[in-house]
């Protein structure tokens, strides 16, 4: 393979920041993946970071809208939900006890991923899952 080659494959949607896209972007994440061993767990991921994107932020109102991003090579998936900030405050995981209502979230999907990494700009927030496709004892995911 040349050196500039990529074996990764990049997908992108956008979605208006209405309650039933969360949804769509279940089922767009599903049909990419289908097939994957990790496919439920990326749906369950994007889920529930497409719902954050619109209750928490900007992507809620009006002409709001959040962003999502999947990569795959061999050795990872990667998915991103960018929303249109308009917070004060940048998403984090909280350790909340079982009674708990809210605020497990993020809990949820850094139990599942790798990695989690939350990226600010100007223009909002992005927040990318990778989940390794290799995880056997002493595999290198990239």
């Amino acid at each position: 393979m040349h050196e500039y080659t990529s074996r990764a494959r990049v997908w992108g949607l956008s979605c208006p920041g209405f309650p039933e896209e969360v949804s769509r972007a279940r089922r767009w994440t599903r049909d990419i993946l289908r097939g994957s061993p990790l496919a439920e767990d990326a749906e369950l991921i994007v889920s529930e970071l497409s719902a954050n994107a619109i209750l928490h932020t900007a992507s809620g109102q009006a002409s709001g809208s959040f962003h999502l991003a999947l990569a795959v090579s061999p050795q990872v998936i990667a998915l991103s939900v960018t929303d249109d900030g308009g917070t004060g405050t940048a998403p984090k995981v909280e350790h909340q006890d079982q009674a708990a209502e809210h605020g497990r979230g993020l809990g949820m999907v850094s139990a599942l991923a790798h990695r989690v990494v939350v990226h600010s700009s100007q223009s909002g927030r992005t927040v990318t899952a990778e989940l390794f496709t290799d995880t056997r004892p002493g595999a290198h995911p990239c």
